[in-house]
């Protein structure tokens, strides 16, 4: 077995300096880590696209950190991160966001509950896409 992560390798917390050195450490102390998971890693490997990601990252799902209030809780953006990464397939960021879920109080009942969810509106969706259906329920306009 390969102890490879990725197409590139990650950067080395110990080897990280300038804006990487402090994307790492802003990281670590907004999801409350002692190290820097590999997505991070990876990224890495651009500076310019890691600082992009995570600024943008940090901006929706944690807007506290920068003394905003989200208008969803965390455990609702964390909730529907996973809907979105099962959608897309993205192991990675399944495990991610389900782990930070349960930390945030998701029990493994909620889950299933949740992937149940995701599941039937994927179906639906194809369904009313596939038949390209006209919308005739919309939101009232303000």
């Amino acid at each position: 077995m390969s102890d490879r992560v990725a197409t590139v390798r990650p950067v080395e917390e110990l080897e990280a300096t300038g804006i990487v050195a402090q994307v790492f450490d802003d990281i670590r102390r907004v999801k409350k880590l002692d190290r820097v998971p590999n997505f991070w890693r990876v990224l890495a490997t651009n500076p310019a696209q890691l600082e992009l990601t995570w600024t943008r990252l940090k901006a929706i799902m944690h807007p506290e950190a920068d003394g905003r209030t989200g208008q969803l809780d965390p455990l609702t953006r964390e909730i529907i991160a996973i809907a979105v990464s099962a959608t897309n397939g993205c192991g990675y960021c399944i495990n991610s966001h389900t782990t930070a879920a349960f930390k945030l109080g998701l029990t493994q009942e909620a889950l299933g509950e949740l992937l149940a969810v995701v599941a039937l509106f994927n179906g639906t969706n194809a369904l009313a896409e596939g038949y390209q259906i006209t919308p005739d329920v919309l939101p009232p306009l303000e």
